[in-house]
């Protein structure tokens, strides 16, 4: 343990005072061999592997506010590698291997919990889909079983199987890998250990504009000043038609706002993450309690951290449908991030058309759980100038041939829509 629980109480005598902190506050220098631009878990995923695995000396990760303040601090924290699409799923599953050692690696624990997952299914069209998908897992060595509806009673008693249920549950696929990590700690742990590596992580810096070469991106322009760089990437979630729109590009992505919840604490109910098949809603209970859940999209397009009432509704509606006992529950406070989605439901990593300039966007509702193999595949595309093979059909270019990865299943209940 970094710090023994007579630290602890001794720092909290103190009144927290006198912390070491984690990770430096570095001034930004006049160039870097690589500027990531965004400092939430994708951008510090990436500087990690970049410094570790590619010995790229001078790397620099430039956040406008605080880091985790986005999307980071802002999901349900569900890992999973539960996909059906061959590049998606190989790539999340390389992504839930990773998730599995993290803390190890990181020598910072971010409380990854394999508590698994269900899927519920509600007919058996639902039950023939979701068969097809755990055949399709199981085809690439993930884990996944199809589960029937006794199954599911025993393992989550308090969900609805009454005979009058809205939703009848026929059964389930699960996939008993699948969990829920600390969000916080991920942003952390990667900063910490990319600090250490001599990446200078330098917030309230934000990106106001490029310098160019020609055609070619050779640097930024920063509430902080100029700051040069050999090649510059773009890690920032919903604000990636923002960044990209300073240097003259129209991307085939759009920003919503996506809304998340947590109930008031209550004893232990639900030991595992539950998609309700049959609606576009997730829920799991978090360490202290409360339970976590969301659902689909506000309907039009945003840039702001914040919902509204109409998606409330939606969203405790379906909650209430399938854990009718949820109406008894107070809710204590929800959260918005902005989610940058691509027409087909599948990410980007790739160069883009002005030279110089990378993209890591389009996560859609993957990108939390998508945070360590998204920063190995974007450290080598950056690295090496070529994408990882992993994410070699991740291109910006599939939009304009028509060779779209519709994948289905990018949300949590894969067989809802």
């Amino acid at each position: 343990m970094r710090y023994s629980l007579w630290n602890l109480a001794r720092q909290a005598l103190r009144g927290h005072r006198g912390w070491q902190p984690a990770w430096r506050d570095a001034e930004p220098q006049r160039h870097y061999d690589v500027i990531i631009i965004g400092g939430g878990g994708h951008g510090l995923a990436t500087a990690y592997y970049l410094a570790r695995d590619h010995n790229v000396g001078r790397i620099a990760v430039l956040e406008k506010g605080w880091l985790g303040g986005g999307n980071t601090g802002r999901n349900t924290t569900i890992v999973r590698s539960n996909y059906m699409l061959g590049d998606n799923t190989d790539f999340y599953e390389w992504g839930m291997k990773l998730w599995e050692s993290l803390s190890q690696d990181l020598n910072f624990n971010v409380m990854l919990s394999q508590r698994g997952q269900f899927n519920l299914a509600h007919s058996d069209a639902q039950m023939d889909a979701a068969r097809r998908r755990g055949n399709i897992m199981r085809a690439h060595g993930i884990d996944a079983e199809l589960v029937d509806r006794q199954v599911v009673q025993e393992a989550l008693p308090h969900l609805d199987f009454r005979d009058e249920a809205r939703f009848p549950i026929y059964g389930a696929l699960y996939q008993g890998r699948a969990g829920t990590a600390r969000h916080d700690a991920v942003a952390w742990g990667y900063a910490r250990a990319a600090d250490a590596y001599g990446v200078d992580i330098i917030q309230n810096c934000e990106v106001t504009g490029y310098t160019f070469e020609g055609e070619r991106v050779t640097g930024v322009e920063t509430s902080r000043g100029q700051i040069g760089a050999g090649r510059v990437g773009l890690a920032v979630a919903g604000n990636t038609g923002r960044l990209a729109g300073m240097a003259g590009l129209r991307l085939p992505i759009e920003s919503h706002v996506l809304q998340a919840f947590v109930s008031e604490s209550v004893k232990p109910c639900l030991d595992h993450v539950v998609g309700f098949g049959a609606g576009h809603f997730y829920i799991s209970q978090s360490d202290k309690g409360g339970l976590v859940f969301g659902g689909d999209l506000d309907g039009y397009n945003s840039y702001a951290q914040r919902g509204n009432l109409p998606l409330l509704e939606d969203v405790l509606t379906s909650g209430v449908a399938l854990m009718p006992w949820l109406s008894r529950v107070r809710l204590l406070r929800h959260w918005g991030g902005v989610m940058d989605m691509t027409m087909d439901g599948s990410p980007i990593i790739a160069p883009t058309p002005v030279e110089g300039l990378y993209l890591n966007g389009g996560w859609c509702y993957g990108g939390f759980k998508a945070t360590p193999a998204s920063g190995w595949c974007f450290a080598h595309l950056l690295a090496e100038g070529e994408s990882h093979p992993l994410t070699r059909d991740f291109t910006l270019e599939r939009f304009g041939l028509g060779d779209q990865l519709d994948e289905k299943g990018m949300g949590p209940s894969p067989w809802a829509h």
